[in-house]
């Protein structure tokens, strides 16, 4: 399972980005309305996504396809996966409807707020009324969270897609984000210190020992 992808953003196309992972490969990530939006003045600059992974259906059952999803944040993540739980809501109606910020959504369900969540696309009052019923007293963890959602979310500083490949690899070798961070960040100071994401990492490992 892929919980998290970092790397150079490409594309942006809808609300389909074209992540540069490295190595020659790219990889095609879907993300919600609000967060394609905000992340358009970043393209060719580092990008970090919480990651969910699904296979959706083709011809009617016969075939699949394997789709990646991408959020902010882990919080935004939790909040998506809450709010493809209410009937009728699917992975890909999902992330058209979320045309605001999770907060702003999670407020519009606690004030039983129809008006608001039916601003949002593809969401009527029939279907505004259902969210509501499902997920009232679930979303207060979600209330006040609005934000500006980038890669600056996860990573400060501007930091190359091959900085942010390099802290991705080390989490995925037990160090916390922000240790990983800090050690690619002295990585980068020392003399002679490739620009790939292998060297980044290699250097941070030395930093650290």
């Amino acid at each position: 399972m892929l919980t998290r992808l970092a790397g150079r953003l490409a594309g942006i196309e809808g609300n389909a980005l074209t992540v540069e992972v490295g190595a020659g490969l790219a990889a095609e990530v879907l993300v919600p309305a609000y967060l394609a939006e905000r992340l358009a003045p970043d393209v060719g600059a580092g990008v970090a996504l919480y990651t969910v992974m699904y296979l959706e259906s083709q011809g009617q059952g016969t075939s699949f396809l394997v789709r990646l999803l991408g959020f902010a944040s882990a919080s935004d993540r939790a909040f998506f996966n809450l709010f493809t739980t209410v009937k009728g809501i699917g992975n890909k109606r999902a992330l058209r409807a979320m045309a605001a910020e999770p907060g702003t959504i999670a407020r519009a369900v606690r004030d039983r707020d129809t008006r608001t969540l039916q601003q949002l696309p593809e969401i009527g009052k029939r279907m505004a009324e259902t969210i509501i019923a499902e997920l009232s007293g679930k979303v207060d963890a979600w209330v006040g969270e609005d934000r500006e959602p980038s890669r600056r979310t996860e990573v400060k500083g501007g930091l190359s897609g091959a900085a942010l490949e390099a802290i991705a690899a080390l989490v995925a070798l037990g160090e916390s984000e922000t240790d990983a961070e800090k050690l690619v960040r002295r990585a980068l100071t020392r003399p002679g210190m490739g620009d790939s994401a292998d060297a980044l990492v290699a250097g941070a490992l030395g930093a650290r020992g």
